[in-house]
């Protein structure tokens, strides 16, 4: 294995590393580095946990010479808030030597705000693609000078439904610039947003998203229904010293909601919760109080399965079985990280014993089973998502009026003209049409 001496990378860079304690470069690192350099664009397929960011921050950061410009010349794509604020962490340990701006920007927090600091100027602008896209259309910010753009968990941002956004921004940016794309899974949309958008990038691929990772243990545990999970989640809680880290994902907001109000009264004081519905303040405490061990149970929906480096994370449970089989993964590696030993654990209910055979398929590995614990309660009770849809009694009915029905009359010529839906541009040509051209003004010069 290669050092990052033999990277060729700048003293700055070597020195900073040599900080952070990191002697050898992870595999998407030593891969990616010498495409990268060369300028080619890129899509990089790792799991999380894999050091992505450095992949592709040290061989932009090698060739970045001082400026004074004021619009940033590299732009970084994440889908969350939460991976703005660590990517910009990361690139900032790497930059302790040398004269970079970094700067990130996201939604949820006031605008005018990131309109002013946008304004000093930037070198590195990291940003969500909402958040991004507002900047831009109040003029704050310029992307014509941003010649590298990277787009990091690219599967997430369309899944999260930012391809307009996507989209809007490639067409504001240089046609010749370098794209570098990571991501954990490579999904139909990805592959047609880079069929769509880009020239044919080099792929690299390491430790695909159905490989499971080796030094992560897993287990499952066959569990009756939403209550007898919770009963037994509080059971495993209780062994403070075993489960000292544990995040509980599970898949909705409204289920991590309910779980956290069934915890409270007994765990109130070492849980915290985080998803998309609460406010940015909340978030990041939650995640900061977790990650410093204030809090040793963070509950969590797949908003944060990816791409925040949580340290030492004792377990994950997968309190329910995520409906898409690579979801699994990204879960799964949160713990495990930095070659250190994980555990995970899956609690599956009948309904849910298909998305688990999908899981053990995608890894071609079976997931050891665990004997229900005796001293657990088994709660009957149904949550509403659980109990049977009852049939809508007369919704079925469909009444037909038959054309030969007296009552029936067949509309008027007028009241047959379908709708048709004009964008604002179209409408206003209708409107106010093109003006007519003057005819040239004829000479009075011969008139007698």
């Amino acid at each position: 294995m290669s050092s990052f001496a033999s990277l060729n990378l700048s003293k700055f860079l070597l020195n900073a590393i040599s900080d952070l304690g990191f002697e050898t470069p992870t595999p998407i690192q030593e891969e990616a580095y010498p495409i990268i350099l060369s300028g080619k664009d890129i899509v990089g397929i790792s799991q999380t946990g894999t050091g992505k960011t450095f992949a592709y921050a040290l061989p932009l950061l090698r060739d970045l010479k001082f400026s004074r410009q004021v619009h940033p010349r590299i732009l970084i794509l994440v889908p969350t808030r939460e991976l703005v604020l660590q990517v910009v962490d990361q690139i900032k340990s790497l930059t302790t030597y040398m004269s970079v701006r970094v700067l990130g920007v996201y939604g949820g927090v006031n605008i005018n705000t990131q309109r002013q600091v946008v304004a000093e100027g930037s070198d590195i602008l990291v940003a969500t693609p909402g958040r991004l896209y507002d900047l831009v259309l109040s003029q704050a910010v310029q992307l014509k000078a941003a010649k590298k753009l990277v787009i990091d968990e690219v599967d997430v941002m369309l899944d999260l439904g930012f391809r307009f956004q996507l989209t809007n921004i490639f067409e504001l940016m240089p046609e010749k610039r370098q794209n570098i794309m990571f991501s954990a899974t490579m999904t139909e949309e990805v592959d047609e947003l880079i069929d769509s958008f880009f020239t044919p990038p080099t792929k690299i691929s390491i430790a695909v998203s159905g490989t499971p990772l080796e030094n992560i243990t897993q287990q499952a545990y066959p569990v009756k229904n939403f209550n007898t999970k919770v009963n037994l989640l509080a059971h495993l809680l209780k062994d403070k010293a075993l489960f000292h880290k544990v995040l509980v994902f599970v898949s909705s907001k409204k289920l991590a909601d309910r779980l956290f109000e069934k915890l409270e009264e007994q765990f109130a004081s070492a849980m915290c919760i985080i998803h998309s519905n609460k406010s940015q303040n909340y978030r990041e405490r939650s995640v900061e109080e977790f990650d410093e061990g204030k809090k040793r149970i963070l509950i969590a929906t797949d908003v944060i399965a990816r791409g925040l480096d949580l340290d030492k994370i004792s377990h994950v449970i997968n309190f329910d079985v995520p409906s898409y089989p690579e979801n699994y993964m990204h879960r799964i590696g949160r713990t495990g990280r930095a070659e250190e030993s994980g555990n995970t654990i899956m609690f599956y209910t009948e309904m849910e014993e298909p998305q688990k055979e999908a899981i053990e398929a995608l890894m071609d590995y079976e997931i050891p089973l665990l004997d229900f614990p005796d001293e657990v309660e088994i709660n009957n009770e149904l949550i509403p998502e659980e109990r049977p849809k009852k049939g809508g009694g007369n919704k079925n009915i469909q009444i037909k009026i038959e054309e030969s029905n007296p009552a029936f009359h067949e509309k008027k010529e007028k009241n047959k003209k379908v709708n048709v839906r004009r964008s604002h541009k179209k409408e206003m040509q209708l409107k106010y049409k093109k003006p007519k051209k003057r005819a040239p003004k004829k000479s009075g010069k011969g008139k007698r």
